[in-house]
């Protein structure tokens, strides 16, 4: 029951670990605690920083560990590989991957493991920034002027990231792609993105004509959560590819200048956590058979 399908040999490393801890007494005192005693109520008090963690092979537990997760405010959950479920027990390696990550500790050997690294199986939230009407702002202002403009917009981008956990995974054109491991951490960077780049907050508002209005930024975000594919570049660098990073990427594109737009998956991630949401439908994304339903986020009315 405790170990799952792990091989034999962990089942029998795990179960001298337990002789060696407890009595029989005990060990059954403990399984029925866990039976009986039910925290439910008690996770949306939980005030502190909390990971989760399950292995992907073991359903039962994936379900459980959802539940856990999205009850704690800003909780983070990681899908692990392997078979034991105790995260203590048989394959250890993306158990202290994912901890690192979580801890913001570099893993030993820092070139091979970087910080931005995504923990294969891990849940990720993808953030997806694209400036609105580049090209026609740079012919308005010129060069230079349109350069200051659009280098205000990746100062506010990489301030948010940094306040918020966010990995920069890359920049694409003038927007930006970036990884979470909490759903809700990466709704409220794009707000607080959207925030700063309003009118008054902007480069262009604090300096006097001739940036002002026409070089007003309007950027569109769209965001998705799944489990992406991690691979270093011949650079070294660490990218992110999959379904869940063209999604967020498709979502943003259907977004307008100064809207957030995420879908259901992401939705449902962060559901009672004091965002608003109007449905938008289901879009046809290009390359995807199935439509993909997609909610605007009411940013201004976010506490």
């Amino acid at each position: 029951m405790a170990i799952g399908r792990a091989d034999p040999e962990v089942t029998r490393e795990y179960a001298d670990f337990i002789k060696q801890c407890v009595t029989t007494d005990e060990a059954a005192a403990l399984y029925e605690a866990s039976v009986l005693l039910d925290a439910t109520s008690d996770l949306p008090r939980v005030r502190v920083p909390t990971l989760v963690l399950a292995r992907a092979s073991h359903s039962d537990f994936v379900a459980s560990a959802r539940e856990l997760a999205s009850a704690i405010d800003e909780a983070r959950l990681v899908l692990l590989e392997g078979e034991a479920s105790p995260p203590h027990i048989g394959d250890i390696e993306p158990v202290l991957a994912a901890i690192n990550n979580f801890l913001g500790t570099p893993a030993p050997d820092a070139a091979a493991a970087p910080i931005t690294a995504v923990t294969a199986g891990a849940l990720v939230t993808i953030l997806v920034t694209d400036v609105e009407g580049s090209t026609a702002l740079t012919d308005r202002l010129g060069d230079a002027a349109a350069r200051e403009v659009l280098r205000e917009h990746e100062r506010i981008t990489r301030e948010a990231l940094k306040a918020h956990g966010g990995s920069e995974v890359k920049t694409m054109g003038d927007g930006f792609m970036a990884s979470f491991g909490s759903a809700t951490k990466a709704l409220e960077c794009a707000v607080a993105i959207q925030r700063a780049l309003e009118p008054e907050s902007t480069v262009e508002a604090r300096h006097a004509s001739p940036l002002r209005p026409e070089g007003t930024i309007r950027v569109r975000i769209g965001l998705n959560a799944g489990e992406p594919i991690a691979e270093d570049d011949p650079d070294g660098r660490s990218d992110l590819f999959g379904t869940a990073v063209i999604v967020a990427a498709r979502i943003a594109g259907q977004a307008q200048g100064g809207e957030i737009l995420v879908s259901d998956v992401v939705r449902q991630l962060v559901a009672g956590k004091r965002f608003l949401f109007n449905d938008r439908g289901e879009h046809a994304l290009k390359g995807f058979e199935d439509p993909v339903r997609v909610f605007e986020v009411s940013w201004r009315e976010v506490a």
